[in-house]
């Protein structure tokens, strides 16, 4: 296991036991702990703890970099306003594929929707000049979750 994941499954079993559903960590102890860079706290943080993938981050300069992650209650209206308020005017490909990995991950949706939500938001469907395909894409994408909901 990479260093990411072991902080990752680390920070994610805190989250587990939690009451208040949210922790609240200290980046340069979390990097002392896994004898690490805080840069690779940031990382974890950054890439496996946004808003597409549940997760509110609040972070506060100074005294070792205060972190709070809390978990978005997970229930499917709830999940997919989260997303459908998170996406703003643009969506790359990639990024849609991840909120719909992450719809099927949490089974908030079939594998059925998955590949129309996949299909509807691709390149090859949205033949459209390159300058506007990402808000077009945003606009089916939040509009088909709409109808989710």
């Amino acid at each position: 296991m990479r260093i990411s994941d072991v902080i990752e499954e680390f920070i994610k079993d805190m989250l587990k036991d939690t009451e208040n559903g949210f922790i609240e960590i200290q980046r340069n102890e979390l990097a002392e702990h896994f004898n690490c860079v805080p840069s690779q706290i940031n990382y974890v943080i950054a890439t496996r703890f946004n808003p597409s993938q549940g997760y509110y981050v609040e972070s506060k300069r100074g005294g070792g970099g205060h972190i709070k992650i809390s978990k978005v209650k997970i229930t499917k209206g709830n999940y997919l306003m989260h997303i459908i308020n998170n996406i703003g005017e643009t969506l790359t490909a990639n990024e849609a594929d991840i909120f719909i990995s992450n719809l099927l991950s949490y089974q908030m949706i079939q594998e059925v929707e998955a590949k129309l939500l996949k299909v509807a938001t691709s390149d090859k469907v949205l033949t459209v000049p390159q300058n506007i395909k990402d808000t077009l894409r945003a606009n089916i994408f939040k509009n088909m979750l709409i109808n989710l909901v």
